[in-house]
């Protein structure tokens, strides 16, 4: 553990606050590090983020497990650890414009708008982007933006992007969404039916030719992109 990696919990942290922090430095370090997460920025990140925030009162103790959280609307939290495969795949270096789809419960959201200089986020739920968004802006966050739609168009106004993370599955890749990724930029997404799916990573070749080079980062289990 490093010692820039969490906030200090020393002087007027109550027992309760300590007791999560403990909980979200062992998520960090048995979840993420011990399974081959490296990159320093992504495990500062995650290890800052109050991840209970994040969910309903009832699944609240469940916010650090190793294992997916239900959510409103038949939405999930992800796994912590395929949120850290997810963002370090993008290779965020911080001057990056990001598109999310699936705002979900604002989680992965906030990992990504403490990387990144700008996060565009679509939701089809409108109940769970309004919350999102209250949360993510009583947390102090002030780089992203929010939409409710249909995410398999993206957000063509503020096309391109850097990076696309995709938080919901389709069967096949929306051609919008590939459209809309700027030349070298990554797109992180799960593809498939909810009985196979694999995680891809799609980057744009720069060039005249264009074109994309695909790289499968394992099975997975996303709820379907609607």
């Amino acid at each position: 553990m490093t010692a820039s990696r969490f906030p200090d919990q020393s002087g007027g942290s109550n027992s309760l606050e300590a007791a999560i922090a403990t909980r979200r430095h062992r998520m960090v370090e048995e979840q993420l590090v011990s399974r081959g997460i490296r990159d320093e920025r992504v495990l500062e990140a995650m290890g800052r983020i109050e991840r209970h925030r994040f969910l309903p009162v009832p699944e609240l103790n469940k916010a650090y497990s190793d294992h997916p959280v239900p959510i409103a609307a038949g939405q999930t939290l992800s796994q912590p650890y395929i949120v850290a495969v997810m963002t370090e795949a993008l290779e965020l270096s911080g001057d990056e414009r990001v598109l999310e789809i699936g705002t979900g419960s604002g989680y992965q959201t906030a990992v990504l708008a403490e990387l990144a200089r700008e996060v565009y986020t679509v939701e089809v739920v409108s109940g769970l982007a309004e919350q999102a968004r209250k949360l993510l802006a009583a947390l102090g966050y002030r780089n992203i933006h929010f939409r409710v739609s249909d995410g398999s168009g993206g957000w063509p106004e503020a096309a391109l992007f850097d990076a696309i993370l995709v938080t919901a599955a389709p069967e096949q890749i929306p051609t919008k969404l590939r459209s809309q990724l700027a030349e070298e930029g990554c797109m992180v997404i799960p593809v498939g039916p909810p009985h196979h799916q694999e995680l891809e990573l799609h980057q744009r070749r720069s060039g005249a030719d264009g074109g994309f080079a695909l790289q499968r980062l394992g099975a997975v289990r996303f709820v379907p992109l609607v």
